[in-house]
């Protein structure tokens, strides 16, 4: 299940890298200062930066098979699955109707990366509670 969970956080990963592109190439980080964006740079940052953060440790569980690091890495999927959750009830809320970057997200892709963030979640937290059992 670890690998699975491995593989789904890299699906992930690789979608909300696709998104991540398209707010950037879509002038997001240039359109803070006129507010026309529904996403706060610090918050647009930070999701993908504890996502790896979290992969990270992740990987580091599955190398020494340390049960800290499965929970360690449960902790910033946690915060990561809470600032994921604000930028989708913001782009839900004004976002996909904004004149900001975010209008160019496809609503498939979103999907997909929730769906894929949500199952890592489970997959983590389910893999954390069974590490060291066996």
């Amino acid at each position: 299940m670890e690998l699975a969970a491995l593989a789904v956080w890299i699906v992930t990963a690789l979608i909300g890298l696709y998104l991540l592109v398209l707010w950037l190439a879509g002038s997001g980080l240039r359109q803070q200062a006129t507010k026309v964006t529904a996403f706060p740079t610090a918050l647009i940052l930070s999701h993908p930066a504890l996502a790896v953060a979290g992969l990270g440790l992740w990987l580091a569980f599955l190398l020494t098979r340390e049960r800290a690091y499965a929970w360690g890495a449960f902790a910033v999927l946690t915060t990561v699955a809470l600032l994921g959750f604000t930028l989708f009830t913001r782009w839900l809320g004004r976002g996909r109707h904004a004149r900001g970057a975010e209008r160019r997200f496809p609503v498939i892709a979103v999907a997909l990366h929730g769906v894929a963030g949500v199952s890592t979640f489970v997959l983590v937290l389910l893999t954390a509670s069974m590490a060291g059992r066996f």
